[in-house]
This record gives C-alpha cells, sequence and structure tokens, in this order.
C-alpha cells in the first residue's frame, strides 16, 4: 500500500513539474531549494557560503549554477541581514511559497486515494 501511495505521489508530483504555472527545476535545484526552505521555516536562514558547502546535494560549482537557476526562475532571493553587507543570506520567495503550497495540495490528493 505505502508502495503505490508513494508512487501515486510522485506521479502527481511529475504532472505539476510538468505542466502549468511551476518554474522547470532539475533534481538538484529542488533539493537545494527545499534545504533553503526548510532552513528558512527554521529561522536559520541559510548563507551562500553554507549552500556552497552542501556537498551531499553537488559539488560547489554545481550548487552556484543551481543558485543561479533557482534566482533566475523566481524561486529565491538573497538578503543582507543588519548592516552586514558580507554576508547574503538566501530566502524562499513566494513564488517557491505557492511551489510548496502546490505540492502540499499534491500530496492531499495523493492521501486521499487510500
Amino acid at each position: 500500500m505505502s508502495v503505490k501511495l508513494y508512487l501515486r505521489f510522485l506521479n502527481l508530483i511529475h504532472a505539476l513539474d510538468g505542466g502549468g504555472d511551476s518554474p522547470a527545476m532539475d533534481l538538484d535545484a529542488k533539493r537545494l531549494l527545499e534545504e533553503i526552505a526548510v532552513r528558512h521555516s527554521q529561522d536559520k536562514c541559510m548563507t551562500v557560503t553554507d549552500a556552497m558547502a552542501m556537498s551531499h546535494i553537488a559539488s560547489p560549482a554545481t550548487i552556484h549554477r543551481k543558485l543561479d537557476q533557482l534566482r533566475a526562475l523566481g524561486m529565491i532571493e538573497t538578503m543582507f541581514e543588519g548592516k552586514n553587507r558580507r554576508t547574503k543570506y538566501l530566502r524562499p520567495t513566494e513564488m517557491a511559497d505557492d511551489y510548496f503550497e502546490q505540492a502540499g495540495l499534491v500530496m492531499k490528493k495523493a492521501l486521499a486515494h487510500i
């Protein structure tokens, strides 16, 4: 039962990612966005340096490209805190929140068929 539920969820997520208003992101970019969003939701904003050290996702060069991709898609933005202009913090945008909202609805839909 769990396998079928998870596969249904994946099918719905792929449909979400494949069409409509959602921007196209590859798996590395999605994983990075998820990490940024989770940290942000815990009030532990991630710095660009923190992101670059996430070797479990990709190499620093790839992460740098994925950050640029996420910025271009409007999914993340960089910000400074206080007067410190040397450290850039990453945060999900409203567009990212909308993406996660849609993913949550997909999850609900998958669970409704248990």
